[in-house]
């Protein structure tokens, strides 16, 4: 997304990459022309408008049948009863499955790794789950076609998976592992491959590939966390820059062979700086790719996961979150709605919260319905992450209520083979409504989220973005009737999009709405989209605004206001750290432009950034990202 380019030769180089990264022509760009511009932006993917469905491969779909032994047939397991072997699912298998994901709503499909993994048993357990990685540029040869090559570049089923993905305008989110590569299994650790050829080995760690400094005892103490071993795992040591280029190399591999993101393990096992030298190499590769990473039970006020998702370059799992839903309606923890509120009440500690990844469960905890098996109340998390703020994820086979609550769910039973496809069950229904309205309404994709009502019961708030609305009610008690006294939506009669009741809107406020037990509505307002050649959507943190005060763009280019502020183009305030809009840009497009922020105050002189203007070169066409800081 963002580039520097270090010389007027690479400008050329990276407007020629930008432009057929996003899709365009390419056209000879004079080297001299933006030479003085510092920064380059290129056509962005918009994540937060899509909606993840995680699959771990081997437990979703066997397409397959013939690859199912894969090279070590006593790995297989074909009665599905030891949990921790394999069971048959593979790339064919969600290939098959790829209508019934979409017409569910899925818009992006997030994949449990697909590399290569080690072949033998560790206390009766498989590498199933994709975390032992034998080659970073190979496949798991019974995630294929039984025979067929596992490099990545002469792998069909892959290829096929991608362009059929593509063809339905579905997005491929790759899992990836840098931190560690395999334990001992049968005595053999850390041996790791480059496309068939062993590059290092754990016992014989001549180039210091990897860190020896034992497993983790003490995990408060943040030298263990980077340095020491997970469950002895063999951890790279991520100061040597020949594993550095190995893993950047893999990875870029597998996004030149179509990958639209990542989703990264473990990254608080890993100092900072690599991330961010990881993803500037990764996005300078590919400038569009997005990536979100696990930090492992991250809370906002730890201080740590937040400062890592502010200055990484990625975004992170909304652990916070996950935990105060499944407590808030599977536990029924005293509190109740609250517990959400108060996680939500810390958005401004991030810069970009409203692209943190939202779940309910995942691979590493029980599912929700091993805490509560209630259906409905499943039904109400899954469309509480599908409306609030971030980007909603669903595990595979939520939608079909897949559970086994075998030694309370834990791991491997949080893990089930999925056994039904049925389109007619409540929560799969819901999410094709759900799903639509994330990427029709940007209120919810896009938009601020304002608690509107509140009692341990019942929670009400509305997404706001522009002139578009979105006003969700949940109540997980007995029936009720409530008075919201501001709901932010124009007069008028709606309809909710979930349970086609109509409600009447007077004076910008919703009396007298009754609530079912375990009932959630949605009423949806659709404003005047944006539009424009090239769209830019603005965004800037660290700025403490008052009641009354509005940040806006000012530039020299007509849609900037050519520097008259009464002319600039006003943010939406988000949360008390975050303003962002979209701004439409149609004669400057594919120009150089320069601009800077400013707040304005009511019959009071505007308050300019103190620095030099910030300078850009447009995309031509397309949506791009401006991600600033308030320099002041």
């Amino acid at each position: 997304m963002v580039q520097t380019p270090s010389s007027p030769a690479q400008l050329k180089l990276d407007v020629t990459v930008a432009k057929a990264a996003a899709g365009f022509h390419t056209e000879e760009v004079q080297p001299d022309k933006y030479a003085d511009f510092e920064f380059l932006f290129t056509r962005a993917i918009e994540f937060r408008q899509e909606t993840i469905y995680f699959i771990v491969v081997d437990r979703f779909c066997d397409g397959d049948s013939n690859n199912d032994e894969g090279p070590t047939p006593e790995l297989y397991d074909p009665t599905r009863t030891k949990w921790g072997r394999y069971w048959g699912g593979d790339l064919q298998g969600i290939i098959d499955k790829l209508d019934y994901l979409k017409d569910m709503g899925v818009t992006a499909i997030w994949v449990s790794p697909l590399f290569e993994q080690v072949e033998g048993l560790q206390f009766e357990s498989a590498a199933m789950h994709g975390y032992w990685t034998k080659d970073f540029k190979r496949i798991n040869p019974r995630f294929v076609g039984k025979g067929e090559p596992t490099s990545l570049f002469e792998c069909n089923v892959f290829d096929r998976l991608i362009a059929e993905m593509h063809k339905r305008g579905m997005k491929l989110i790759l899992d990836i592992v840098c931190n560690h590569s395999s334990p001992d299994v049968n005595g053999h650790k850390g041996e790791l491959y480059d496309d068939g050829v062993l590059i290092a080995n754990f016992y014989n760690d001549v180039n210091n590939w990897y860190y020896h400094n034992g497993e983790i005892t003490n995990w408060e103490d943040e030298w263990q966390l980077l340095y020491g071993e997970m469950a002895g795992l063999a951890t790279f040591n991520e100061s040597n820059p020949d594993y550095r280029n190995y893993i950047k190399t893999a990875m870029k591999q597998w996004l030149d062979r179509g990958v639209d993101a990542l989703r990264i393990d473990t990254v608080k096992h890993m100092p900072t700086w690599f991330w961010q030298e990881f993803i500037t190499d990764i996005q300078t590769h590919k400038p569009s790719v997005f990536a979100f990473g696990e930090w492992g039970f991250s809370k906002p006020w730890d201080g740590k996961s937040p400062d890592f998702a502010n200055k990484s370059g990625m975004s992170i799992l909304d652990f916070g979150l996950c935990e105060a839903i499944r407590s808030a309606l599977a536990k029924n923890s005293q509190g109740g709605f609250y517990l959400i509120q108060n996680i939500l009440d810390l958005d401004y500690l991030y810069n970009r919260a409203t692209e943190l990844i939202t779940f309910v469960d995942n691979h590493d905890m029980p599912r929700f319905q091993s805490l509560n098996s209630d259906p409905n109340v499943l039904r109400l998390a899954v469309n509480l992450v599908m409306t609030s703020r971030g980007i909603p994820c669903i595990y595979y086979g939520t939608e079909q209520y897949l559970h086994n609550d075998t030694n309370g769910g834990n791991d491997p039973y949080n893990r089930p083979m999925m056994e039904k496809w049925d389109t007619d069950t409540q929560i799969y229904k819901d999410m094709q409504l759900l799903s639509k309205l994330r990427r029709i309404n940007p209120a919810i994709s896009l938009g601020s989220q304002v608690q509107k009502y509140i009692t341990p019961d019942i929670y009400c708030y509305v997404r706001k973005y522009r002139d578009s609305r979105c006003f969700v009610a949940i109540n997980k008690g007995y029936p009720a009737k409530i008075d919201v006294m501001s709901i932010d939506l124009e007069d008028g009669e709606y309809i909710c999009i979930i349970t086609k009741r109509h409600f009447h809107i007077q004076n910008g406020q919703l009396r007298g709405l009754e609530l079912g037990s375990k009932e959630m509505i949605v009423l949806s307002y659709l404003g005047e989209k944006v539009r424009g050649q090239t769209i830019v959507r603005a965004q800037l943190n660290g700025v403490a605004t008052k009641p009354g005060e509005t940040i806006v763009v000012t530039g020299d280019c007509p849609e900037l206001g050519n520097w008259d502020i009464s002319k600039a183009f006003a943010l939406e305030y988000i949360n008390p750290n975050t303003w962002f809009g979209e701004i439409p840009f149609n004669e400057s497009a594919g120009k150089g432009i320069a601009y800077k922020y400013a707040i304005l105050r009511e019959n009071q002189t505007p308050v300019r950034e103190e620095v030099i203007n910030r300078r850009w070169i447009l995309a031509p066409q397309g949506t791009v990202k401006w991600q600033d800081v308030w320099n002041h």
